[in-house]
């Protein structure tokens, strides 16, 4: 996200729904499936407000090169509670 920028959406929330709180799209999204990569964010704090990750994530994510634990797929977060998330460059 840019800094400074705060968006609050409800509990449970895809976190693609950002895009339905702003006029600009924040974080890119291709598929929304989980397939294309489009949509890596790095969690800077509250990896576990996004719920939980599946292993087919995990898998993709170490395919793409991020399999440090710390970045996720936006288009398959859930969000439970306050997280800060940051847009990675592909």
């Amino acid at each position: 996200m840019p800094d400074g920028v705060e968006i609050a959406l409800p509990k449970g929330s895809a976190l693609t729904d950002i895009e339905l709180k702003t006029s600009e799209p924040l974080i890119p999204f291709g598929c929304r499936s989980g397939a294309c990569g489009a949509c890596v964010v790095e969690v800077i704090d509250g990896s576990d407000a996004l719920g939980e990750i599946d292993p087919e994530e995990i898998d993709f994510l170490e395919d793409l090169g991020w399999a440090d634990g710390s970045h996720r797929l936006a288009c398959q977060c859930r969000l439970l509670d306050s997280a800060t998330v940051r847009v990675v460059e592909n």
